[in-house]
């Protein structure tokens, strides 16, 4: 059980370990390589009702001729609660890796609209009693508040679980020093696993247990259970733990559905109007360009040059697992690849061959642009999918929206 215990702890690492160099490098690979195009069983509505909900059903054409080249797993695309074009097994969950943030902000964002209020924003770690170790945090890391978490701005740059190669840019933005809280933003694991353990102690409910009975069952979530969730540990780091999830494309679609609707369901208030509305009026803008332009309360904010309209907001996972809300166009979309056959390759890349984790995703991914291997199972339907190709698709379904005149 220990060593089955450390395969999981050592592959949920190395999932993680090289995510900031996929997000930041998709610029090489797969981007600059036609791929051989999959057939996929995809399902559409009319092309009068496609219209209707503000579509072009030739620019949907291109969208899913696009991720028919891809090792997408599932796409859905839902206006005015309508699935406007799908394919894939909607069903299956998969690891959505870093979108657990966002499930997390929600979380939060719900017992900071209770009655009981139990999780207040401007509270500090010093009030809360939070603390860490092997590395102790110091008296003015202790003024860091619930809010500084929320908004990736701690300032703190202290080891976490889960965090692996995202240190690099961490140690670029926050330095090996201290941090006023709440001056500098970084996209720091640990900022979001302390998170976790503030919601657990304040509220004395477990994750798996808060999203359930509190989000998955009131919404009608079909495929999510207690069991989705797991936690990866690294007590040689830090002492707070990082919660992940597995979910399904329509449970997923849900969930974002819920933000369209002012956090209503059933006419049921499950997340407070006010905090959804919270995410795109209160973000820091980030440096970086693109889809990852601004970040707040764990959702990205899209900038203005992506096609997607103000005040859309997304959540992002390794693989491009993805979330996106539009309010404007009353739409939700969801993205997910399957990565368990990337990482059978990858592992023994590391733990056999001892290259680095940089190294062998490049490796694997160079490698599907050879034309002996181009046309494998593992190159057209498995390879992780690159940035490029990511933004690509993005920008296709912004073209295939009608815009007002």
């Amino acid at each position: 059980m220990k060593r089955r215990h450390f395969s999981y702890l050592f592959v949920s690492l190395l999932i993680v370990s090289f995510a900031g160099y996929l997000v930041q490098t998709g610029e090489r690979g797969f981007g600059q390589q036609t791929q051989p195009a999959r057939t996929l069983d995809v399902t559409r509505l009319s092309k009068t009702d496609t219209e209707r909900l503000g579509w072009k059903a030739q620019g949907l054409d291109a969208v899913f001729a696009d991720v028919a080249t891809l090792s997408t797993d599932t796409l859905m695309i839902v206006t005015d609660g309508k699935v406007v074009g799908v394919f894939g097994d909607l069903s299956k969950p998969y690891n959505v890796h870093s979108i657990r943030k966002s499930v997390l902000s929600a979380l939060v964002g719900r017992h900071w609209g209770s009655v009981a209020n139990e999780i207040r924003l401007e509270t500090t770690l010093q009030e809360l009693g939070l603390d860490d170790a092997t590395i102790p945090l110091t008296t003015m890391q202790k003024k860091t508040t619930v809010r500084d978490l929320l908004m990736s701005r701690s300032g703190i740059n202290h080891p976490a679980a889960a965090s692996g190669s995202l240190q690099e840019e961490i140690d670029r933005r926050l330095g090996n020093k201290e941090n006023e809280p709440g001056t500098i933003w970084a996209y720091n694991n640990w900022d979001y696993n302390a998170l976790t353990t503030v919601f657990e102690n304040e509220t004395g409910i477990g994750i798996a247990e808060a999203f359930e009975t509190g989000i998955a069952r009131p919404i009608s979530m079909d495929d999510f259970d207690a069991g989705s969730v797991s936690y990866i540990s690294n007590t040689r780091l830090s002492v707070h733990k990082a919660a992940m999830f597995k979910m399904s494309a329509r449970d997923l679609a849900r969930f974002g559905q819920l933000y369209l609707d002012g956090g209503r369901f059933d006419g049921q208030q499950i997340l407070p109007g006010a905090w959804i509305d919270k995410i795109s009026s209160d973000f820091t803008v980030t440096g970086m360009e693109g889809l990852r332009w601004g970040h707040g309360y764990l959702w990205w904010i899209p900038g203005p040059n992506t096609g997607l309209p103000e005040g859309s907001f997304w959540a992002w996972g390794l693989g491009n697992q993805a979330l996106i809300v539009i309010p404007e166009w009353d739409t939700v979309i969801v993205h997910q690849s399957d990565t368990t056959e990337f990482w059978n390759r990858f592992l023994p890349m590391i733990r056999d061959d001892g290259m680095t984790g940089e190294a062998a995703v490049e490796k694997l991914i160079l490698s599907c642009r050879e034309a002996v291997t181009r046309e494998t199972e593992f190159c057209i339907d498995h390879r992780l999918i690159t940035r490029r190709e990511f933004d690509r698709l993005l920008s296709l379904i912004a073209a295939a929206r009608v815009q007002p005149s």
